[in-house]
């Protein structure tokens, strides 16, 4: 197999992750008031975020910090976990802000579904996440284990719920790693076969219902890794799409299992004021199902931004389809939607050039 050069620290397991806190970051009291008075400040309920530019905002005392967790998640054990921002004392939508401050500084967001949406709001409003339409961040189930699609994830934690809602993670480098000491046949099957993934009805207009890619690939020795259950069983309801073949099931079933080794997969909670960060590439995660609080003020609540950030690898060409540009440094990924119009052009566009990127090419029919 192909040399990999992420094996070093994304490779983790458990263990490694309870002895080693180089992951975990902390902002203390003068870095959290700062950017409570920042974003209590610069906050306009009447003001779209896409009309924010990031000079509006001074990370100040907590910049290197934030900086040090997204690095460790992009360049190194793939997952990094900020606490301390700040909670108490500002709104929800105050705190979505924060994130998408905290995103204008080191990458460009990405959309995230049908509507186009730029941070979604993670939280319970009946979705059915079994259904052909269904998506995992606006129910309460249990998700598969998945990657989101984009380069870096961060998810902000305002509110958790009453029980349950536990994260888990796991590094798809080490489950690779044991899916070829243990089966290499489908270690191959699951390298050179291409396994059909559903858009759940969420496509652009330029796309089809479906797109097929490997569950792992390489680009210049690095590993990359692509699965999420709930979407390939979908897909086997589309036209045209072909069925799994006995040894897909088989690689799929293995996988899943391995993911949830307890050697393998890390569990957290995320408390209020959180920010976890996960490089979607080497990194793939879950949830348990949860029970919410009844007050809806008390309801559990996160914020999630997708990004591309400019100092991102390139990506294996199989990953084109989904992807659109594979190239280092580029404005990738995410779910365009139905509704990706000239507003959210420029924003894309405008982020790009304050970060020295490439601007993305008009994608508007």
């Amino acid at each position: 197999m192909d040399a990999i050069k992420f094996d070093a620290r994304a490779g983790w397991n458990v263990s490694d992750l309870h002895q080693d806190s180089s992951w975990r970051f902390s902002l203390n009291d003068t870095a959290r008031n700062h950017l409570r008075e920042m974003i209590i400040a610069a906050f306009d309920p009447d003001r779209p975020f896409f009309d924010y530019h990031a000079d509006e905002f001074d990370l100040g005392p907590a910049h290197q910090t934030i900086k040090a967790a997204l690095d460790m998640a992009h360049h190194g054990l793939g997952i990094a976990l900020l606490g301390g921002l700040p909670r108490d004392g500002i709104s929800e939508k105050e705190f979505e802000l924060l994130n998408w401050a905290i995103g204008l500084q080191f990458g460009v967001a990405r959309p995230q579904g049908i509507a186009s949406q730029y941070i979604s709001q993670v939280r319970d409003v009946g979705t059915d996440y079994r259904a052909k339409t269904g998506r995992g961040y606006s129910s309460n189930a249990k998700l598969d284990f998945h990657s989101d699609g984009c380069d870096l994830v961060t998810l902000a934690c305002y509110n958790k719920a009453r029980s349950g809602g536990q994260s888990m993670i796991s590094s798809s480098v080490s489950a690779w790693q044991t899916l070829c000491a243990e089966r290499p046949d489908l270690a191959e099957i699951a390298h050179h076969s291409e396994f059909c993934f559903s858009r759940q009805n969420e496509q652009a207009a330029d796309e089809g219902p479906f797109y097929p890619q490997p569950l792992f690939d390489f680009e210049d020795g690095r590993l990359f890794a692509k699965w999420n259950r709930n979407r390939v069983r979908t897909a086997q309801q589309i036209e045209g799409v072909p069925a799994l073949n006995p040894a897909q099931i088989e690689v799929t079933d293995l996988l899943d299992d391995i993911l949830s080794r307890p050697e393998i997969m890390f569990t957290m909670y995320l408390e209020p004021g959180d920010l976890q960060i996960l490089n979607n590439h080497v990194m793939l995660h879950s949830r348990t199902d949860y029970v919410d609080h009844e007050a809806p003020e008390d309801k559990r609540l996160l914020s999630r931004l997708w990004l591309a950030p400019p100092d991102s690898v390139r990506l294996p060409e199989s990953w084109g389809a989904y992807f659109r540009e594979t190239a280092p440094g580029t404005v990738r990924g995410g779910i365009r939607g139905q509704n990706y119009d000239e507003s959210r052009l420029a924003f894309e566009q405008r982020q790009a050039k304050h970060l020295g990127m490439p601007a993305p090419a008009s994608a508007i029919s």
